[in-house]
């Protein structure tokens, strides 16, 4: 049985993680802002008698995940695994979304999972011994119109994450990505494209997901892969999850820098000729 430290686990990815890890055996410490707002993982704990134990912490607030995480570390005396999994996005053309929207995201994504990682950092130091996992998204290498801010810090986290496991080596420390494609979170029904009269491709970009999200893929399928981390069925670095996270990332390595750019310019009849190849009907999203 591992001790397990999950962020954002009120919804989503981060509460389907918690509940596999847990019916897995392990004893997980899930964390979220408002645990009053959103008692659905603190009610299947006790309907299952899963080992869940819930956390108030905001990600954005250093004394907040110093608390948060302290109170494990007294419990416990030891973290095992930090899943890295709170996050929030906001789209639209770089033009018109406001600056306080980059900043956000940064706050959250990147900045969020640097204050876990410190949190947690000194004491698998010390025991040399421990795993941290940072979701992140194909997102960081598929970089989309309209999604800047948001592929900009998960990209931010990739790059730490790796830096970060060249220095945590000697210490025994397991650092690992989780690159989910396009799953059916809340994340999507908080975070609309708006279509611009200035930008209209994006009323692609919010037929792409609208169409995709028609797949109906769930957290769970993220949260199995975390599991095969955690319980060492997987030694990668970089762990793809979800079923379009592969032909995703495949495409955008098999062609160059300058034809995924200029993809952008075909007419909306090809693109959406194009995306039928791929299995997306955007047909109905397109009007």
């Amino acid at each position: 049985m591992a001790i397990i430290f999950i962020s954002g686990t009120s919804t989503g990815i981060g509460f389907a993680t918690a509940v596999a890890l847990a019916r897995n055996g392990h004893k997980v410490y899930g964390s979220m802002r408002n645990p009053q707002k959103t008692p659905e993982l603190q009610n299947l704990a006790e309907r299952e008698n899963l080992p869940i134990h819930i956390i108030t912490m905001d990600v954005d607030n250093e004394e907040s995940v110093k608390h948060g995480i302290g109170i494990v570390l007294q419990n416990e005396g030891y973290i095992d695994v930090l899943v890295n999994n709170a996050g929030i996005s906001i789209s639209g053309p770089v033009e018109e979304l406001p600056f306080d929207s980059f900043q956000k995201m940064m706050q959250t994504n990147y900045f969020g999972t640097l204050r876990c990682i410190k949190a947690v950092l000194p004491s698998m130091r010390e025991r040399k011994a421990g795993c941290i996992i940072n979701n992140t998204s194909v997102a960081a290498r598929v970089n989309a119109d309209f999604l800047a801010g948001y592929c900009a810090s998960k990209a931010a986290v990739e790059a730490f994450s790796e830096s970060l496991a060249l220095e945590v080596q000697p210490y025994n420390i397991r650092i690992a990505v989780v690159e989910p494609g396009v799953i059916a979170t809340p994340i999507f029904s908080k975070d609309e494209i708006p279509i611009s009269a200035n930008y209209p491709n994006t009323k692609r970009r919010s037929a792409f997901f609208s169409a995709s999200l028609e797949r109906q893929i769930q957290p769970a399928v993220v949260a199995e892969v975390i599991r095969d981390i955690v319980d060492g069925k997987s030694n990668k670095f970089r762990n793809l999850a979800g079923p379009d996270a592969l032909p995703l990332t495949s495409f955008r390595t098999s062609i160059t820098d300058e034809d995924w750019i200029n993809s952008v310019n075909i007419d909306d009849d090809a693109w959406v000729e194009r995306m039928s190849q791929r299995g997306l009907n955007l047909k109905p999203y397109m009007g």
